[in-house]
C-alpha cells in the first residue's frame, strides 16, 4: 500500500490548538448526553415497547460498524484544500442539525402524516424519529472519527501530546455531558422555546427538542471555530491509488489492515470489546432503571416513572463531573511503562462492581415500595432518601471507568497500529469495529433477555458485569503496555 505521503509525520501543534479541536467532544457529546437519558423513555412514548426500544439502537453500532471505517478511510486520503479531516467534520455537523429536527418533531410530524393522537402507538411518528436517529448516528461517527484522526495529526509523533490530546477529548466529551444530563434533568426548559409544546408534543417532549436547539447551537459555534481557527497540512499522496474503484479498494483497506494487526492490537481489540458489552446495557437502560426499577413507574402512566428518568439525568451529570476530573488525572495516573495497563484494569473493576450494586437498590426500592402498603392502584411513594442516594452514588462512580474507556484504548491503539500500514482514521476505525459489534450484540439480547426474567433492566447489567470482569482479568494480566513516551518529531512510530 502506497501511505507514506499520506501519512508521514507532522510538526506536533501548540496545546492551545489541540484543546480547540477537543473541545468539538463537547458539542458532539452534548447530543449523546441527550440520546442515553432522554430518547429510550421517548421511543416508548411513541409507542414502542421496551423490549424492541433496544432494537431501535441498532443503528448506532451498525453506522459505526459501517461509516467510522469509510469516512476513516476516505478522510486519510482526501485531498481537498480545506484539509483531510475538516470536511468531513463540516458534513457531520450539518447532518446532526437535520437529524435532531426530524428526531424533535417526529411526533408533530407523525400526526400531521395521519398518527391518532388517542392511540399509543404512532407508527409514523416511530418511522420518523427512526430515520433521524440513524441520520444522527451516522453524523456522529462521521464527526468523532474525523476528529480524533485529526488530534492525532496535529499531535505530531508527540506520544506525550497525543496521550494529552486523548485525555483532553475525554475531558470535554464530559463537559457535554454535564450539559447535555443538566438540561435533560431540567422540566421547565421548553418555557424558553414556547413554540416546542404542540398537541402531538407533551411536555417532556417539548423539553427534548429545546435540549437539542442547544446541542445544535453549541456544535454549530465550536464547529465553526476549528474550521476557521485549525489549519490541516494537506498532504498529497504518492501515488493515484483507488480511482473508480473506491469501494473494492475501502473493503481492501480493511482487510489488509485487519491482516497486519500485530497481538498487542488484537487483545486491545478483544479487551474493549468485552469493556462495551460491560457498558452499553447500563448506557441504554440507566434512566429506564431509574424510572422503573428505582422509581418503581410505568412509561406514560402516573409522575413516577418521569421523576425517575429526572434522577437518572442528575445522576449522568454527576457521572459526567466525576468523569471530567478523571479525565484530567488520567494523564497523570497512566504515567510509566504499566501505568495505562494497570488504571484500565482497575478501573473496570469499579464498573463491574457498580453493576453488581444495581440489584441491591432494586431490591431495596421494591422493598420499600411493599412496606408503603399503597392500595386501590394509587402509586407508590417514591424511594427514600437513601435508596436514590446509593444509586446516584453508582453513576458518579461510573465516571472513573468511563474515563479510562474513553481515552486509554484510543491511545493505546495509535502505538499499536504503528505497523499496520493504515492511515490514522482508519486504525480508528478498527477500534471503533470492536466498539460497535457489541453494541449490537447487546442491543439484540438485552430486549429478549430483560423480557425473559419478567421485563426489567437487570438481566442486561447483570451480563455487562460479567463481561466487565474479563476485560479487567484481560487487561491486567495479557495486554501489553505501550512503549515509554517519545516526543521527538522524527518518530514515526504510532502517530502514522
Amino acid at each position: 500500500m502506497e501511505v507514506e505521503a499520506m501519512n508521514s509525520p507532522e510538526k506536533s501543534s501548540s496545546i492551545s490548538k489541540i484543546t480547540l479541536v477537543a473541545s468539538i467532544a463537547a458539542g458532539v457529546q452534548f447530543g449523546w448526553a441527550l440520546q442515553l437519558s432522554l430518547l429510550t423513555p421517548y421511543v416508548q412514548q411513541l409507542g414502542v415497547p421496551h423490549k424492541w426500544a433496544a432494537v431501535v439502537w441498532l443503528c448506532g453500532p451498525i453506522s459505526g460498524l459501517l461509516v467510522q471505517p469509510i469516512v476513516g478511510y476516505y478522510s486519510d486520503s482526501c485531498k481537498s484544500r480545506f484539509g483531510r479531516r475538516r470536511p468531513f467534520i463540516a458534513a457531520g455537523a450539518a447532518l446532526v442539525a437535520i437529524a435532531v429536527f426530524l428526531i424533535g418533531y417526529a411526533a408533530d410530524i407523525g400526526v400531521r402524516s395521519g398518527d391518532s393522537l388517542h392511540k399509543k402507538t404512532k407508527p409514523r411518528a416511530v418511522l420518523v424519529f427512526v430515520v433521524g436517529f440513524w441520520i444522527l448516528d451516522v453524523a456522529n461517527n462521521m464527526l468523532q472519527g474525523p476528529c480524533r484522526a485529526l488530534l492525532a495529526d496535529i499531535s505530531g509523533s508527540d506520544t506525550k501530546k497525543m496521550r494529552t490530546a486523548n485525555a483532553l477529548y475525554s475531558f470535554f466529551m464530559a463537559v457535554g455531558n454535564v450539559l447535555g444530563y443538566a438540561a435533560g434533568s431540567l422540566k421547565n426548559l421548553h418555557k424558553v422555546f414556547p413554540f416546542t409544546e404542540t398537541k402531538a408534543c407533551d411536555i417532556y417532549c417539548a423539553n427534548l427538542k429545546s435540549c437539542f436547539f442547544i446541542s445544535i447551537a453549541l456544535l454549530l459555534i465550536l464547529t465553526i471555530l476549528i474550521m476557521v481557527s485549525v489549519n490541516e497540512k494537506v498532504i498529497p499522496s504518492s501515488k493515484e491509488k483507488g480511482e473508480g474503484e473506491g469501494g473494492v479498494m475501502f473493503f481492501g483497506e480493511i482487510i489488509s489492515a485487519f491482516k497486519q494487526l500485530n497481538r498487542p492490537m488484537w487483545i486491545l481489540l478483544l479487551v474493549t470489546s468485552l469493556n462495551w458489552i460491560a457498558w452499553f446495557g447500563f448506557l441504554l437502560f440507566d434512566t429506564d432503571w431509574m424510572g422503573k426499577e428505582v422509581y418503581g413507574g410505568e412509561v406514560g402512566k402516573g409522575r413516577l416513572y418521569d421523576m425517575g428518568v429526572r434522577a437518572g439525568s442528575l445522576g449522568l451529570m454527576l457521572n459526567a463531573v466525576v468523569l471530567g476530573v478523571m479525565s484530567l488525572a488520567i494523564v497523570y495516573l497512566a504515567r510509566g511503562v504499566n501505568g495505562a495497563r494497570l488504571l484500565w484494569g482497575v478501573a473496570t473493576i469499579i464498573l463491574a462492581i457498580c453493576l453488581v450494586m444495581t440489584i441491591p437498590i432494586t431490591k431495596l426500592a421494591e422493598k420499600h415500595r411493599h412496606a408503603s402498603g399503597v392500595a386501590g392502584g394509587a402509586e407508590p411513594p417514591p424511594p427514600p432518601a437513601n435508596i436514590k442516594a446509593g444509586a446516584l452514588i453508582i453513576f458518579a462512580l461510573l465516571g472513573i471507568p468511563q474515563a479510562a474507556t474513553f481515552s486509554i484504548p484510543f491511545a493505546m491503539a495509535s502505538i499499536f497500529c504503528s505497523n499496520s500500514g493504515a492511515g490514522q482514521g482508519l486504525s480508528l476505525g478498527v477500534l471503533n469495529i470492536s466498539i460497535v459489534i457489541p453494541q449490537m450484540l447487546v442491543s439484540l439480547v438485552s430486549g429478549p433477555l430483560d423480557s425473559a426474567f419478567g421485563g426489567g433492566n437487570l438481566p442486561a447489567f447483570v451480563l455487562g458485569a460479567i463481561a466487565a470482569v474479563i476485560s479487567a482479568i484481560l487487561a491486567l494480566t495479557v495486554l501489553p503496555s505501550p512503549p515509554p513516551d517519545r516526543e521527538t518529531e522524527n518518530v514515526a512510530a504510532g502517530f502514522h
